[in-house]
C-alpha cells in the first residue's frame, strides 16, 4: 500500500516537473547521452552548444553531480533532461529510482558494469519499477573501457552484450530501451534484436565511428531491411537506420567530443545514403516522439491515480 501511495505522489511530482521542463517545439537535435559527474564548466559549455544547435541534451547524472545538475535542469528546462546514472547492484536501488522519479528525472542510465547479466531476473524488480514510472533505460552495450589496468575489477563484456537487452525488451514491453554503442563490436546482433523489438533503439557513439571511418558503408549490411516487404521484417516503411538515435557520449568533461561525434554521425549516414527524413528522425524525431509519448503516459497515470483517490 505504501508503494502505491508513494507512486501516486511520485507521478504527480514528475508530471509537474515535466510541465515545467517540456519544450514548446521539437528541437533540431537531441543528444541522448551526456555524462555528468560534477565536472566544472561542463553544464555551461553544453548549454552554449545546445543553444547554438537548438538542441536538447539528456544528462546522465551520477550521485556526485546530482545537486548541480538538478538545479541546472530546473534553470534550463528547454535544454536539459535528467537521467539517473545508477548502479543496479546497490542495495537501495529501488529507493534511488523512487527519488529520481520524484525529482523529475525521466530515465536511468548509462547503466553499466553490473555484477550479473543485464537480463538476470534479480534486476527485474528495477525494470518493473522503471516501467511503472514510464522511465527510459539507457544501457551500455559491448566492450567497456578499463581506466586502471592495475586495479582488480568484477566487470565483464559478456554481461553487457546487446543480446542481453532482448529479453528485457520483450518482458517489459512498455519500457523504452536504448543500447549505447550498438553492442560494439556485435553490431549485427544489436541491429537484429532492434529489428523485432519496437521498444529498443541504439546509439552508435564511442569508438566505433573512429575505427570504422574507412568502411562506413558496412553498416548498410547491418541495417539491411529498409524497403524489404517480408514476413521476416517489421511492417514499416521507415528506414532501418531509424533504429539509431544520436548520442555524443561526452564524459570526463570532454565537451569537444560533442562536435566530433556529431560530425562522425553525419559522415556515417551520408556514406550510407540515409535519406534526409530518416536522418532527421535519428537526430531528433525518434527521441522527440518517445518523450512526447512518455509525457502522455505520465499524464494518463496521474489522471488514473487522481480518479482512484476520489
Amino acid at each position: 500500500m505504501n508503494f502505491y501511495k508513494n507512486a501516486i505522489v511520485a507521478v504527480l511530482l514528475a508530471v509537474a516537473s515535466w510541465s515545467v521542463s517540456a519544450q514548446d517545439h521539437q528541437p533540431k537535435l537531441i543528444d541522448t547521452m551526456v555524462h555528468y559527474n560534477g565536472e566544472p564548466g561542463v553544464l555551461q559549455t553544453m548549454l552554449e552548444k545546445m543553444d547554438k544547435v537548438d538542441g536538447l541534451a539528456i544528462l546522465c547524472v551520477t550521485k556526485k553531480g546530482l545537486p548541480e545538475a538538478r538545479q541546472f535542469i530546473q534553470q534550463h528546462p528547454n535544454r536539459f533532461i535528467g537521467f539517473g546514472d545508477v548502479n543496479l547492484d546497490d542495495r537501495d536501488i529501488l529507493q534511488q529510482v523512487d527519488r529520481l522519479h520524484r525529482d523529475g528525472f525521466l530515465g536511468l542510465g548509462e547503466i553499466s558494469s553490473t555484477k550479473r547479466n543485464y537480463d538476470d531476473r534479480a534486476y527485474w524488480p528495477i525494470y518493473e519499477r522503471a516501467q511503472e514510472y514510464h522511465m527510459i533505460l539507457h544501457f551500455h552495450t559491448g566492450v567497456v573501457l578499463r581506466e586502471d589496468p592495475e586495479q582488480a575489477q568484477d566487470v565483464s563484456f559478456d554481461r553487457m552484450r546487446a543480446s542481453r537487452l532482448d529479453l528485457i525488451a520483450r518482458r517489459f514491453p512498455r519500457l523504452i530501451i536504448i543500447g549505447a554503442h550498438l553492442g560494439n563490436p556485435d553490431y549485427s546482433e544489436a541491429a537484429e534484436i532492434a529489428r523485432w523489438d519496437p521498444n529498443l533503439y541504439f546509439d552508435i557513439s564511442g569508438s566505433t565511428l573512429i575505427k570504422m571511418k574507412d568502411n562506413y558503408a558496412y553498416f548498410k549490411s547491418v541495417f539491411w531491411w529498409t524497403g524489404v516487404k517480408s514476413l521476416h521484417t517489421p511492417a514499416s516503411d521507415a528506414s532501418a537506420f531509424e533504429k539509431l538515435v544520436f548520442a555524443s557520449d561526452v564524459f570526463n568533461g570532454d565537451v569537444a567530443e560533442f562536435d566530433n561525434e556529431l560530425a562522425r554521425y553525419h559522415q556515417l549516414l551520408d556514406a550510407c545514403a540515409v535519406p534526409q527524413h530518416a536522418q532527421e528522425m535519428i537526430f531528433s524525431g525518434t527521441m522527440w516522439k518517445i518523450l512526447q509519448d512518455q509525457k502522455a503516459a505520465l499524464a494518463h497515470s496521474e489522471k488514473d491515480h487522481t480518479t482512484l483517490k476520489r
